[in-house]
C-alpha cells in the first residue's frame, strides 16, 4: 500500500500564520520607517558638513522654527487638514449612489460612464487643472478655499467612486428589503442596515481621498493662486531654501498623518471585511 503522507499538525499551522503575519507588518513597518530616518536625523542636526557620516552638533531650532508663526506652517497644516476632511465628506457622500449604480445595476452606457470616470486620470492634470481655472476665474472661485475644495474632486472622485463600486457590487440588497417590510423607513434602512455594510469600504475610500487631498500641490498652487497655502505649498517653498534642517523637519510633519491614518485604518485595507472583498468586484 502507498504510504499517506502525514498532514501538518494543526497546532503548526496557526504558528506559521502568526510568523507570516508578523513578517509582513514588520516589513510594512521598515518600509515606512525607513525613508524618514535621514530626514529625522537631518531635522536635529545643527553641522553635518560632508564626508561626515555623523553630525558634528545637534539643535532643536528646526523644530522650533517649524512650529514658529512666521513660518507659516501651523496655519497651512490647519487649511490643509480642513479642506482634506471637506474634501473627504463630500466625495463620500457622491461616491454612494454612484457607487451604487455602478456597482449593482447594469445600464446602457455604463461603460461610457466609467470612462468618462476615470478622464481626470487619464488626461494630464495641468491640462484638466488649467481648463478649470478659466472657468473659476470666471465664475469668481479663484484664489478662494471653495475653488480649492472643488478642483481637488477631480482627481479624487474616480478613485472613491471606483471603490465603493466595488463595494456595492457584493453588496445584497435584500436586507434592505427585509428591513423596509419590518416598517423601517429609507433613512432607517440606510443608517442601521446599508452603513453597517459599506462602512469598511467607505473607511478605504476616505483614505485615499483624505490622502490624495492632503498631497495635493498643482491644484492648490493654481486654483489658490497663493492665497490659500496648504502644507504642500510651504513644503516645496522650504525645498526650495538651504535651510535641509528645516525642510527635513516640515518632511516629516506633511508623512506623519498619513502614516497615523493608515495605521488607524488598517483594519479595514487588510481585514477580511466584505467590503474589502468587493473591492476587486468591479
Amino acid at each position: 500500500m502507498a504510504e499517506l503522507t502525514s498532514p501538518i499538525p494543526e497546532e503548526k499551522e496557526p504558528r506559521r500564520k502568526i510568523i507570516i503575519r508578523w513578517t509582513i507588518i514588520t516589513l510594512i513597518i521598515l518600509w515606512l520607517i525607513l525613508p524618514m530616518i535621514p530626514l529625522l536625523i537631518w531635522s536635529f542636526a545643527f553641522r553635518w558638513p560632508f564626508p561626515l557620516l555623523w553630525p558634528e552638533s545637534w539643535s532643536l531650532r528646526a523644530w522650533e522654527l517649524a512650529f514658529a508663526q512666521q513660518t507659516g506652517v501651523l496655519a497651512a497644516i490647519w487649511d490643509s487638514v480642513v479642506i482634506a476632511v471637506i474634501v473627504t465628506v463630500i466625495s463620500i457622500i457622491i461616491s454612494i449612489p454612484a457607487g451604487r449604480g455602478l456597482g449593482m445595476y447594469n445600464f446602457k452606457g455604463k461603460r461610457v460612464v466609467e470612462f468618462l470616470l476615470l478622464a481626470p486620470t487619464i488626461v494630464p492634470p495641468l491640462v484638466v487643472i488649467l481648463g478649470i481655472l478659466v472657468l473659476f476665474i470666471r465664475y469668481g472661485l479663484a484664489d478662494t478655499f471653495t475653488g480649492v475644495i472643488l478642483v481637488q474632486l477631480s482627481p479624487i472622485m474616480p478613485y472613491v467612486v471606483l471603490v465603493m463600486a466595488g463595494v456595492f457590487s457584493n453588496y445584497n440588497p435584500e436586507f434592505e428589503e427585509q428591513a423596509r417590510s419590518l416598517g423601517a423607513g429609507p433613512i432607517q434602512t440606510f443608517w442601521y442596515v446599508t452603513l453597517p455594510a459599506i462602512f469598511p469600504g467607505m473607511m478605504v475610500a476616505g483614505l485615499f481621498a483624505f490622502l490624495i487631498s492632503w498631497s495635493q500641490y498643482i491644484t492648490t498652487l493654481l486654483i489658490g493662486g497663493g492665497f490659500v497655502r496648504t502644507l504642500p505649498l510651504v513644503l516645496f517653498t522650504l525645498a526650495g531654501t538651504n535651510d535641509t534642517a528645516l525642510t527635513a523637519a516640515v518632511s516629516i510633519i506633511f508623512v506623519l498623518p498619513a502614516i497615523v491614518i493608515l495605521l488607524i485604518t488598517s483594519r479595514y485595507v487588510t481585514g477580511e471585511d466584505a467590503a474589502i472583498g468587493g473591492i476587486g468586484g468591479v
